[in-house]
């Protein structure tokens, strides 16, 4: 179960009289990859309104702070803090005013070189308003010295590094950029005549619009009242797509880097019972994230597949626990086993990852406690050893188990009786590739960054 916080989500549309409130609902949709703060802002052709605040979408917007947002263009933006910390002055969009006009900017991602570049622009002279790197974003697009928007903006993103993908709204365009490795998603539709841009393609499908295409690695479009235009000022890189997107971010329901993700988490799990076969009674996923290659797995190894294990979708912090102990607690609040099934019956349990263990461990004694006659951890992935720099707030890679653990300690930790994890080489396959022809990067599996942090 990926328990380390990711990502953010990003949307725009342009040219609808209702742009706001689609970008509302696209946000809806992009729920999964960011639950700490939301934001919208929209532009009527002169100025451009801000509305943002802690919390999930439906909470913070209801239809009298929806109607502030007036116009037919807008951008929006799904917050989990990767970069900076957790305080509604690093929500975004960030909208700032200066040279150009009015700006809202809204990110996805993470600069590997922001710590060194807000220390150059702050000796500058440079003020900073929050502690996110988005901001370093503006500060280098309003500090160039080129006379246009566009070559200031090409300038300034010609000095970041790392994972971008952004919507940018000014008075009367929408701008979307992707940087050239391609690290996270980033597409482009059409509702009629409007188009709109999301993170993930379960955003379109919400509001009716039609998927087009990813925007390209190391792309830039422009959408106005002539349409869209296109450039790709950035040298070639080697693409770099981030593997967790099919493995655990993005909704089974999305297209990502061109692919269905629910076929490829599928076929994980074909890939899983290929590689160590089992006897057991009942293949179980932990919800949500194990389903789809539990589904996969059973279908490959012929064990039957079953929700043991049920979630409750309605929990978020409890603040209340009971003063006498209950063994599990934190995991039982969000999960529960069903005795029936799983009494008596030797077990595979199917998940997406283990991080830490900690949470791994009080799952497989859960199952056990439930009756369990034995209980088998299998991984859609391999082991996570190193953190992330490009977006996702992994932990540090002391406190990652697999980056210190043999698969035999992980195992004694977790208290099941084996543990096996999808091979580097057998997750790649599944995506329908080669580990000498790949476009991922695997960084967290490997060690080995394509951008060095700075």
């Amino acid at each position: 179960m990926w328990n380390v916080k990711e990502k953010c989500g990003i949307a725009g549309v342009y040219g609808h009289p209702e742009a706001a409130n689609l970008v509302y609902l696209c946000l809806y949709a992009l729920q999964h990859r960011g639950q700490e703060s939301a934001g919208i802002a929209s532009t009527n052709g002169t100025e451009i309104h801000i509305e943002k605040e802690m919390g999930l979408v439906a909470e913070i917007f209801n239809e009298e702070r929806l109607k502030k947002l007036k116009g037919e263009a807008a951008i929006g933006h799904n917050r989990y803090s990767t970069t900076g910390e957790s305080s509604l002055k690093n929500a975004q969009p960030l909208v700032v005013n200066f040279k150009y006009g009015n700006l809202a900017i809204a990110h996805n991602g993470n600069l590997v070189n922001a710590h060194l570049l807000r220390r150059v622009l702050e000796e500058e002279g440079s003020i900073f308003q929050s502690t996110m790197d988005t901001e370093v974003i503006v500060h280098l697009i309003a500090k160039s010295k080129c006379k246009s928007f566009k070559d200031s903006l090409i300038d300034a993103l010609k000095q970041i590094r790392g994972a971008f993908s952004m919507v940018l709204l000014r008075e009367k365009e929408l701008i979307g950029i992707r940087d050239p490795w391609g690290i996270r998603p980033l597409a482009l539709g059409r509702l009629k005549d409007a188009y709109v841009i999301a993170s993930e393609t379960c955003a379109f499908d919400l509001i009716d619009a039609k998927y087009e295409r990813d925007i390209k690695p190391g792309e830039i479009i422009k959408i106005d009242e002539k349409g869209v235009e296109s450039w790709f000022p950035f040298d070639e890189q080697p693409l770099r797509h981030c593997i967790f997107e099919y493995i655990y971010f993005s909704r089974p329901d999305s297209i990502v880097f061109g692919k269905e993700v629910y076929n490829i988490r599928f076929r994980f799990g074909v890939q899983l019972a290929k590689e160590n076969e089992i006897e057991a009674d009942l293949v179980i996923p932990v919800p949500d994230s194990g389903i789809v290659a539990a589904l996969g797995f059973s279908r490959e190894s012929g064990i039957p597949f079953e929700l043991g294990i049920i979630r409750n979708h309605y929990v978020g912090r409890t603040f209340i626990e009971p003063t006498e102990s209950i063994r599990h607690f934190g995991v039982k609040i969000k999960l529960n086993p069903v005795k029936e099934l799983i009494k008596g019956k030797r077990v595979i349990v199917i998940d997406d990852s283990i991080v830490r263990g900690t949470t791994s461990r009080k799952i497989v004694k859960m199952v056990r406690a439930a009756g369990a006659k034995e209980v088998h951890m299998k991984i859609s992935s391999p082991p996570i050893t190193h953190p992330c720099f490009y977006g996702i707030d992994t932990p540090t890679r002391r406190e990652l188990i697999a980056s210190s653990h043999t698969i035999e300690e992980i195992r004694k930790y977790i208290t099941a009786d084996s543990v096996q994890y999808l091979s580097l080489e057998g997750m790649i396959k599944a995506t329908g590739y080669t580990l000498e022809s790949h476009p991922f990067c695997l960084a967290c599996f490997t060690g080995k960054y394509p951008l060095k942090f700075q």
